[in-house]
């Protein structure tokens, strides 16, 4: 079986750890969403909705968008596979180091895959250099917004360059705004350019409501042909009764659960940047709830080893051995983290 690395795999593991691997929201999952899952459960004799019906709603009401621009998954990630299942595209363009599920799906379709990677030395931020790239050739571009793994958000002023150029070569531009609630971007960023077509926005409950487990994702296009597509590549029931109703809840009654933990992740991204940085780390800006940092190799086990565990970024394309990512949480789990390295130095230096 191939072996996905991601954050997040807790359960190969001897002994409970402090899981900084993977960057969920710090308030955890909003008790209405809580309620309304174990609710759920009580019609778990019932098939959910294969349509997702009140959830698309629920989206659709908090994101301003029409119902039928909705297509909902098991994840961000189910989506992109799907995608380019419908897609089919011949030759896309991905920017690296970013997420691996759109280059792993690319691959699977024989996509034939272009590469644009940001400059170290220029903090790993993205340019209009990449505009050149979108030739005729291209069918499709792949963008994280805030990237993953670097926390960066790209500016609105090249966001909207790379919509042009991409509705110029007649690309379909997809953009992943997984993050995009835990940042200070705009929380409807490029929602108003969808009408105008060659969109399509990747959305998840997975980080900002905390939800990695129930799995839950949606993606908005205007695009109905592309959607009713990609709803014909997954499975009858994508979505369980369980991740739909704790997302409709999320959704109605704690519109703003993401909003209310900015002020703090600003704080505390400063504070771990800082403190970081003191350990002669070599620490990335970041916009989002996690830091990517550079340091020496084996910090995963040396970490591992005193209960915490932090992702590994040498699989990430554009990076290697030494590159780490770490979730930004509360301050008490936040020096945690580095009580346990400047414990590691010192047993290490002695």
């Amino acid at each position: 079986m191939e072996e996905r690395t991601h954050g997040g795999d807790i359960y190969g593991l001897e002994r409970p750890v402090l899981d900084l691997s993977i960057s969920l929201n710090p308030l955890g999952v909003p008790p209405c969403a809580i309620q309304a899952a174990r609710e759920a459960l009580e019609r778990s004799p019932a098939y959910p909705d294969p349509l997702c019906r009140g959830l698309r709603r629920a989206i659709s009401a908090r994101d301003g968008v029409p119902e039928d621009w909705v297509l909902c998954g098991n994840g961000a990630s189910d989506l992109i596979d799907r995608l380019v299942r419908a897609l089919r595209p011949d030759h896309a363009l991905v920017l690296a180091p970013t997420f691996s599920e759109y280059h792993r799906a690319l691959y699977k379709n024989n996509c034939k895959v272009k590469f644009h990677y940001a400059n170290m030395h220029e903090d790993f931020r993205f340019s209009s250099a990449l505009l050149g790239k979108i030739s005729q050739e291209i069918d499709a571009v792949f963008l994280c917004d805030p990237n993953n793994p670097t926390g960066t958000l790209i500016s609105h002023q090249l966001l909207r360059a790379l919509l042009a150029r991409c509705r110029e070569a007649g690309a379909l531009l997809v953009v992943d705004q997984c993050f995009l609630e835990l940042s200070p971007g705009e929380p409807d960023r490029l929602v108003r350019e969808l009408e105008c077509g060659g969109l399509l926005l990747l959305r998840a409950l997975t980080k900002s409501y905390a939800m990695a487990g129930l799995r839950l994702g949606y993606c908005l296009s205007d695009d109905r042909a592309l959607l009713a597509a990609m709803a014909e590549e997954g499975p009858p029931w994508p979505v369980s009764q369980l991740a739909q109703q704790a997302g409709i809840s999320a959704l109605q009654y704690a519109p703003d659960w993401p909003f209310r933990v900015r002020q703090q992740l600003e704080e505390e991204r400063r504070y771990l940047s800082q403190e970081l940085s003191r350990l002669r780390f070599h620490v990335y800006p970041s916009d989002s709830n996690f830091l990517l940092f550079q340091g020496e190799e084996g910090w995963r086990e040396r970490l591992l080893d005193r209960g915490i565990l932090i992702r590994s970024c040498a699989d990430f394309q554009g990076l290697g051995p030494g590159f780490y990512r770490v979730c930004v949480r509360s301050r008490g789990e936040n020096k945690r983290l580095i009580q346990a390295i400047q414990q590691e130095r010192e047993a290490f230096h002695g």
